[in-house]
């Protein structure tokens, strides 16, 4: 019994000497009141939390696990490390080559032998070469784009005829689709904006033309014969030395002083406003004048550039002298026999647009809403040219359609812009 007792006594003391002792804490060096320092809710703790967690001493059975997930790490065979990839969009671009090109759009207007407009043309009938080169077309429709209309309007016309274009401008809000917006701009010995663009079918488009109106300019005839021949005299001498010989008014005649049509200026003005419409819209200046252009601060060729560097088509009616039966047709063709101040064909004509020739009011009611027909039937062509785009180098454009005997309307030829340029 004895015997027993003291065994039993042994193998308890051993067993309690195999137990080792429990860690002891870790003394604090913070309060409770810094844990909010240490741990952000969302992000995981801290850096000093962590380095406070790892000068902690670790139990002994943390430390066999340790040293055996080493053992395994070391019979472990080396990995490769994986090809690197983009963590994010902007990585991506980073490493992307962008190439500048430029966005052609060319409307085109195909007419047959009878001025009849051509409709249910496939894109495979259409040829575009760009400095005789050929391009592929890129784009192809034929569903109208809203219009962004600059209403140019000639207030040097003769009086007569003045009364016939004041008479006609109710007829323009019906020409054109709700969708459109126009501005107008006047002009007499310089342009002015009557209003900014606003929809056709509002309240502010009839106000703005009805205050647009003006009641033209009176021409008079020189006076060769009488007391007023010279104009008036003191002593025999005149007042104005204008009209001084000496000015090149020759004795017994008078010179009539020549007078100012800036058209030029006012196309340069109207297309200036139509540059900030947004893309999408189809920029067009519309003008109603006899097509003088005397006095400008602007050349022809300075406006033609712009027009055709901001993607704008010129369209008009001709009126008054011009309006004569036939002139409008060989301005088109620039004979040298005919006004030298006519300048509307050459715009229509280099900018792809349509010019009308007409003398009464009905003819001028009527040919708004024959140049909005034309501007809803066209066909919007367009390719991308890889001409450098910071170039002042004027580029050819060249249309053809593979359908005989037809007449092709498109603008000549583009300058390089910014605004074209596409990634």
């Amino acid at each position: 019994m004895a015997l027993s007792l003291f065994m039993m006594g042994a193998a308890q003391q051993q067993q309690q000497q195999s137990i080792p002792d429990a860690p002891a804490p870790a003394p604090s060096t913070t309060g409770l009141s810094d844990l909010k320092d240490q741990v952000t809710p969302g992000s995981g703790t801290s850096s000093s939390s962590q380095t406070t967690q790892q000068s902690a001493p670790a139990s002994q059975s943390q430390q066999q696990s340790q040293s055996q997930s080493s053992a395994q790490q070391d019979n472990t065979p080396t990995q490769q490390t994986p090809p690197q990839t983009f963590n994010n969009q902007q990585d991506a671009q980073a490493f992307l080559i962008r190439v500048p090109i430029n966005y052609i759009e060319v409307p085109v207007r195909v007419w047959d032998k009878h001025h009849q407009l051509v409709a249910g043309l496939q894109p495979e009938q259409f040829r575009i070469f760009e400095d005789g080169a050929p391009q592929n077309i890129a784009t192809w429709s034929v569903d109208p784009e809203p219009l962004s209309v600059a209403f140019v309007i000639d207030q040097t016309l003769p009086s007569d005829v003045m009364k016939k274009v004041n008479e006609s401008l109710a007829a323009v809000t019906g020409a054109f689709a709700p969708q459109d917006s126009m501005a107008i701009v006047t002009y007499n010995n310089s342009p002015e904006l009557v209003t900014t663009f606003t929809g056709v079918r509002g309240a502010r488009l009839p106000a703005a033309l009805e205050s647009a109106k003006r009641p033209g300019r009176d021409m008079g005839m020189p006076t060769v014969t009488g007391p007023m021949a010279s104009g008036m005299s003191i002593n025999g001498n005149s007042p104005d030395p204008n009209l001084a010989p000496q000015r090149g008014n020759m004795s017994g005649f008078l010179v009539v002083p020549k007078d100012t049509h800036p058209l030029n200026d006012a196309i340069l003005f109207a297309a200036h406003e139509l540059s900030r419409q947004p893309r999408g819209r189809r920029r067009v200046i519309y003008v109603i004048s006899d097509g003088k252009d005397q006095r400008s601060k602007v050349t022809q060729k300075d406006v033609l550039k712009f027009l055709l560097t901001n993607n704008i088509s010129v369209y008009g009616t001709l009126v008054g002298d011009s309006a004569t039966w036939g002139i409008g047709y060989l301005d088109k063709l620039r004979l040298p026999l005919l006004p030298a101040d006519n300048v509307l064909p050459k715009y229509t004509t280099f900018t792809g647009g349509y010019l009308e020739t007409q003398f009464s009011e009905n003819g001028i009611q009527k040919s708004f809403m024959d140049i909005a027909t034309s501007l809803r039937t066209e066909y919007t062509l367009g390719y991308y040219s890889h001409a450098p785009s910071l170039s002042e180098k004027h580029h050819t454009i060249e249309v053809k359609v593979k359908v005989p005997d037809v007449d092709i309307y498109a603008k000549e030829g583009y300058y390089p812009s910014l605004a074209n340029v596409s990634q």
